[in-house]
């Protein structure tokens, strides 16, 4: 059975969304929502978008808005939040890995070296954009072993599998970096600090 619960304001706020990061993000913010994924189909919007040639800001801000309208559509008058996140190495956009063999690869592939991920963040009201803001964060690996490699891989299990970048900054994964230039909740899947401001400015969230 669906939730009803309801956020400051009388309003119902939903996060478009299956990620318990996100959802975690936004709950610990002090915000009262639910979750529902967009029922879209996300690798085909991708690789269309891509065919477009969108670059890596673009493919964020729009796959964002894709889930956003989506869920806003079925849910009138409700506030929607949508999300996504883009691995860019110089010019090379990385999706979630489909399993460990390929986080590995992937990791090797960012091994010593800078990327940049873009979280963007999406608000709509039947299936109207209201707002939206794309941030972008430069990280740089270090060029940790093989062996250490390998012991994160077993260590995360398939939880590799659950970002972009095959990593989580808020676990072990943060001894894979030397250095992160730019927002931490940026790196963790969402612009946190002005998605709240224009919360705010829409009455869901205390002035």
């Amino acid at each position: 059975m669906e939730s009803t619960l309801v956020a400051p304001g009388g309003l119902r706020l939903i996060l478009a969304s299956a990620s318990a990061a996100r959802l975690a993000l936004l709950r610990g913010a002090g915000l009262v929502l639910d979750a529902i994924p967009a029922p879209i189909d996300e690798d085909a919007a991708k690789e269309s978008l891509r065919a477009e040639g969108a670059d890596a800001e673009t493919l964020a801000s729009a796959l964002a808005e894709l889930k956003a309208a989506a869920v806003s559509t079925r849910h009138p008058g409700v506030l929607v939040i949508g999300g996504d996140q883009v691995l860019d190495l110089d010019g090379r956009m990385f999706d979630k890995p489909a399993d460990r063999a390929a986080a590995r690869d992937q990791l090797l592939a960012l091994r010593g070296r800078s990327h940049r991920l873009i979280s963007a963040a999406v608000l709509t009201r039947d299936g109207a954009r209201l707002w939206h803001v794309a941030q972008s964060v430069r990280v740089t690996m270090r060029d940790f072993s093989t062996d250490f490699l390998d012991a994160y891989l077993e260590a995360v299990g398939d939880s590799v599998c659950g970002s972009v970048g095959a990593y989580r900054l808020e676990g072990i994964g943060a001894q894979l970096f030397e250095r992160i230039e730019g927002d931490y909740f940026t790196v963790l899947g969402l612009p946190l600090l002005p998605l709240l401001e224009a919360l705010r400015a829409q009455g869901v969230a205390a002035k």
